[in-house]
């Protein structure tokens, strides 16, 4: 079962708590440390799977076509806010690829930044496809279906040849088969993939220590591992979680947080971490953020963060709970210790 991991407190009582699962494998399979019962808890990776989803780009060629720089590869594994740095990149790609935004399959929504969507409505300017967290994925999708040489339409569509390309690659990087992979359909209509925390983290792991996956693919990996560690801000945003622990990890850790309580990292040397909350809340969108509350605590039990560095991840790590006026009247605090894991791979792991 899942365990208490974040705990919502507010004066002398626990007036919440967050349950959920942990993994910490490492790129030969073995499952380090835990929390619940990750191995047979089967979740959607939602946008923790996009440097997946975008890695096609680099070994299929399309990254080269068009010139993709870091810049490009981050934006299109972001959940990006929706600042113009993010929107007028995303035009710039769709324009190179020769496409439109009216091509993009992601629909719409303001931006997730609050400046950048209070200026769009003080202009009088309705959100457009760019402003949605997900543009800079369909981007890429757009380029790939350019370069496979097939209908941009549909490309969305789980049969559509980029989707079957991608639902490859999330196999290979998680250690499972295309029919091992429950397919849904996520928030910007493309496909979201269902594997267990283990497989999670093995993939994260994999991403960052990616020797055993062989060519191309190590390449595209390192390739996205690069661009995302270099470029934070493109790949979440001011104020966003992703952004700033790798932008405090310098390289050290790569971050890419999912919808319905989804925390992913790996960590240089080959470790991957998987963190999902049971009841699905949101980290950018709760006040009591616990995927990230849960996701920096095992950061800092593995040694990764140390108290200063969790310090200043502020409220990432320790939100305060405040009255409306502002007065703290609470915290939301860690309520785990990682127990250790097997000592031997799991045989169900294959390269």
């Amino acid at each position: 079962m899942s365990e208490p991991l974040v705990e919502v407190v507010r004066g002398p009582l626990v007036e919440a708590v967050h349950r959920g699962d942990v993994a910490v494998v490492d790129s030969s399979g073995v499952l380090r440390a835990s929390v619940g019962d990750p191995e047979s808890k089967v979740s959607y990776l939602r946008s923790s799977a996009k440097p997946f989803q975008s890695m096609p780009l680099v070994y299929g060629g399309a990254a080269a076509r068009w010139t993709f720089d870091d810049e490009d590869l981050a934006v299109c594994c972001a959940s990006h806010n929706g600042e113009p740095v993010h929107t007028h990149r995303i035009a710039s790609l769709l324009e190179r690829i020769g496409v439109a935004p009216a091509d993009l399959a992601c629909g719409a929504h303001p931006p997730l930044h609050r400046d950048a969507a209070a200026a769009l409505a003080r202009d009088g300017v309705e959100p457009n496809v760019l402003h949605s967290n997900c543009s800079g994925l369909h981007t890429g999708m757009l380029a790939q279906a350019r370069q496979l040489g097939v209908d941009i339409r549909g490309y969305e569509s789980p049969g559509h040849p980029v989707q079957q390309e991608v639902l490859a690659n999330v196999a290979r990087f998680t250690g499972l088969t295309p029919g091992d992979i429950p397919v849904g359909v996520d928030g910007c209509a493309a496909p979201c993939y269902g594997v267990s925390l283990y497989h999670m983290a093995f993939a994260y792991a994999r991403l960052v220590d990616p020797r055993d996956v062989g060519e191309p693919y190590a390449s595209a990996a390192g390739a996205i591992r690069t661009a995302m560690t270099r470029h934070p801000h493109l790949v979440a945003g001011t104020g966003r979680f992703d952004t700033d622990v790798m932008t405090l990890g310098k390289g050290l850790v790569l971050a890419k947080g999912g919808a319905s309580g989804v925390q992913c990292v790996g960590i240089t040397g080959g470790v991957g971490v998987a963190v999902k909350i049971e009841d699905g809340a949101e980290g950018h969108a709760s006040p009591a953020r616990p995927t990230t509350v849960a996701a920096i605590e095992v950061l800092r039990q593995l040694g990764v963060l140390d108290d200063t560095q969790v310090a200043v991840l502020g409220e990432h790590a320790r939100p305060v709970m405040r009255t409306v006026p502002g007065e703290p009247v609470g915290e939301v605090r860690p309520a785990f210790t990682l127990a250790p894991g097997p000592v031997t791979t799991r045989p169900d792991v294959t390269a």
